[in-house]
């Protein structure tokens, strides 16, 4: 895809689903240009957790791997297309 791909990731109860994600994450890794992850620190290390991965792929796999994290309990995400 042209443009900029951005993928929001919002995972809850971090903790149960961190090894399915990063599985799905590992599995697309060819088309992951960027990966951040953000979660509280304050104290301890918050459950819930939100992750940005900039992607260049093409359409069929972007939403290929995007319904491979809805599909786990807890996670949910946002595409953002710009400059398309």
């Amino acid at each position: 895809m042209k443009g900029y791909v951005i993928l929001g990731i919002l995972i809850n109860q971090r903790s149960e689903v961190a090894v399915e994600v990063q599985e799905v994450l590992t599995k697309f890794g060819c088309i992951i240009k960027l990966r951040l992850g953000l979660h509280e620190t304050a104290n301890v290390c918050a459950e819930d957790a939100f992750l940005l991965l900039q992607l260049d792929g093409s359409k069929e796999e972007i939403t290929t791997l995007q319904e491979s994290l809805n599909i786990i309990d807890g996670v949910e995400t946002k595409l953002i297309s710009l400059g398309n």
